[in-house]
């Protein structure tokens, strides 16, 4: 991705208006401001508003392959074990992203606002780069851990929650926190969802069929 000043801050102000409001409802105007530029800079570097929702699905999908980096990159053979040890990493990886990365907040909020929206062009693009080739990586990385067939419903319905479950964490981050009496999301808190996060994953492929 481009690391241009301007046009980071303009994906970061983007990213907080349109999860806050949604597209329609987002202004350039306070995009802008919030970016600290002037409108004529959306234009510049993204072609006007439209460019920029798409660049922000683009972000938001770097984010999460950087999240991802452990998936294997293509197929092959992987043992039992080893299956098992990567999913355990990107479990923690996923918590750690989800409860104290600062910009997890803004990036789901997006997501969710873009799929409250029947033939969003973000949905089309976040699914096509991102979220049907990663879905697929973890099936078949959850079919190495467990013998299962990947493609099965079982398991894709499996990766699905398992993925669910720390998203849950972060979109309902005040209702779990007054639960819990914790008064923020930190690195001890972090710790705590991760180990829920590990025995619920250990229970889900334990005996072997996800």
């Amino acid at each position: 991705m481009d690391a241009h000043p301007t046009r980071m801050a303009l994906i970061r102000a983007a990213l907080q208006q349109f999860g806050r409001g949604g597209f329609e409802a987002a202004s350039t105007r306070a995009i802008a401001a919030g970016a600290g530029t002037n409108i004529s800079s959306i234009a510049y570097h993204f072609g006007g508003k439209d460019g920029l929702r798409l660049a922000c699905a683009d972000a938001v999908a770097e984010r999460v392959e950087h999240v991802a980096r452990p998936l294997p990159a293509g197929p092959g053979v992987m043992d039992s074990m080893r299956a098992r040890l990567l999913l355990r990493r990107l479990v923690r990886r996923i918590v750690t992203f989800m409860i104290l990365s600062p910009g997890a907040s803004d990036a789901v909020a997006f997501v969710l606002r873009e799929l409250a929206q029947p033939g969003s062009p973000v949905l089309d693009r976040l699914y096509a780069t991102l979220i049907e080739p990663r879905h697929h990586a973890l099936c078949a990385l959850w079919s190495a851990a467990t013998g299962a067939p990947a493609e099965s419903e079982e398991v894709k319905l499996a990766v699905f929650s398992l993925v669910g479950q720390a998203v849950y964490f972060r979109i309902a981050a005040p209702i779990v926190q007054r639960r819990m009496g914790w008064r923020h999301y930190a690195r001890p808190e972090a710790r705590a969802i991760t180990r829920r996060m590990l025995t619920n994953l250990d229970r889900m492929i334990g005996d072997g069929h996800g």
